[in-house]
C-alpha cells in the first residue's frame, strides 16, 4: 500500500479506538492512538503474513507479540481491518462472553492472538522463544514485538534483553513505544530509564530509532531493520510517539493512560479525526 492509503488506515483504526473505548466505557485509549500507525505500517506493509490462514504456530510467515496488552483497541482494529476477523466484531469490545476482552487472549480462539498478554513484561521472552523456534526449524521468517517504555521497569524484560543478546537471536525485532508515560505519570518521575539506547546496545543488540507518529518513518526503519536481521545481532527501535496521538485534549499527558472518553469527548475527538474507510 501506498502511504496516503495507510494514513486512511491508520486514521480509521484511530477512529474504531475511541468509538470502542466509548462503547465499553472502559480502556486505553492513549496508547493504542500513539501506536496506530506503527501497527498499520507493520500489518499491512511490512510483516509477511496471511490472516486468512492464521495458525498460532506461525509457521513459513512472520509473527507478532503484542507485550503491553492493554493497547488492545489498536491490536483489534488493525487485525480486523487487515482481514483476520469480521470489522463488525469491534462492537462487542469488553464485553463479557465475547473474544475482544480488554486484554488479547487466544483462549477463545481469536485468529492473530498467539499469546495472553497484559501481565506486563513476559511479551518479549515469548517472543524470544518464537524466534528461536523459527532457527531450529529453519523457517527464514521474523518475528516482531512491541513493549512499552514503562513495562521495561519489569525486570524480566532485562534478562530477555541479555538472553537474546548473548545467544545471537538475530531474527528478532522489537520496537519500544517511547511516548515516555505510563499510568501513574512519566517514566522519568517513575522510574527514569536514563540512556535506553546506551543500555540496551549495552546487551549486545543493535537499535535504531524512529518517529512512530510518522508513516514513512515507521515503513522506512521496519524495512531497513528486515534487512540489517541475520548479522548476529537482535534489533531494537525506539520509537517515539505521542500518547493519544490525533486527538489534541488528550495528548501532552498521561491521564488517558487508562480512561475512556465520556459522550462529549467522544464526539470531540472524533470530529477531528476523519473517516476513511467507514465506520464499524
Amino acid at each position: 500500500m501506498e502511504i496516503k492509503e495507510l494514513q486512511d488506515v491508520a486514521a480509521q483504526v484511530r477512529r474504531d479506538i475511541i468509538r470502542m473505548v466509548h462503547s465499553a466505557k472502559s480502556g486505553h485509549p492513549g496508547g493504542s492512538l500513539g501506536c496506530a500507525d506503527f501497527l498499520t505500517a507493520l500489518y499491512f506493509n511490512v510483516m509477511e503474513i496471511d490472516p486468512e490462514h492464521f495458525t498460532r504456530e506461525g509457521k513459513d510467515e512472520d509473527m507478532f507479540f503484542l507485550s503491553n496488552g492493554h493497547i488492545s483497541p489498536v491490536f483489534y482494529s488493525v487485525m480486523a481491518r487487515r482481514g483476520y476477523f469480521p470489522i463488525s466484531e469491534l462492537t462487542t469490545f469488553r464485553k463479557l462472553g465475547t473474544r475482544l476482552q480488554g486484554h488479547p487472549t487466544p483462549v477463545e480462539g481469536l485468529p492473530g492472538v498467539r499469546i495472553a498478554s497484559g501481565s506486563l513484561g513476559q511479551g518479549l521472552s515469548v517472543a524470544i522463544g518464537a524466534a528461536l523456534a523459527k532457527k531450529a526449524n529453519q523457517d527464514k521468517h521474523l518475528v516482531f514485538a512491541l513493549t512499552g517504555d514503562g513495562e521495561l521497569e519489569e525486570g524480566q524484560n532485562w534478562e530477555a534483553l541479555m538472553f537474546a543478546g548473548s545467544k545471537h537471536v538475530d531474527n528478532l525485532i522489537i520496537t519500544v513505544d517511547y511516548n515516555k508515560k505510563q499510568i501513574d505519570g512519566s517514566t522519568d518521575a517513575v522510574m527514569s530509564l536514563g540512556n535506553l539506547r546506551a543500555k540496551i546496545q549495552a546487551f549486545q543488540w543493535m537499535v535504531l530509532e524512529m518517529n512512530g507518529n510518522d508513516m514513512k518513518s515507521c515503513i522506512q526503519t521496519l524495512k531497513l531493520a528486515k534487512t540489517l536481521a541475520g548479522n548476529q545481532k537482535p534489533i531494537a527501535i525506539l520509537m517515539k510517539t505521542e500518547m493519544g496521538q490525533g486527538v489534541d485534549f488528550m495528548m501532552g499527558t498521561h491521564k488517558w493512560h487508562g480512561t475512556p472518553p465520556n459522550d462529549e469527548q467522544a464526539a470531540a475527538a472524533l470530529a477531528q479525526l476523519p473517516e476513511t474507510l467507514g465506520d464499524y
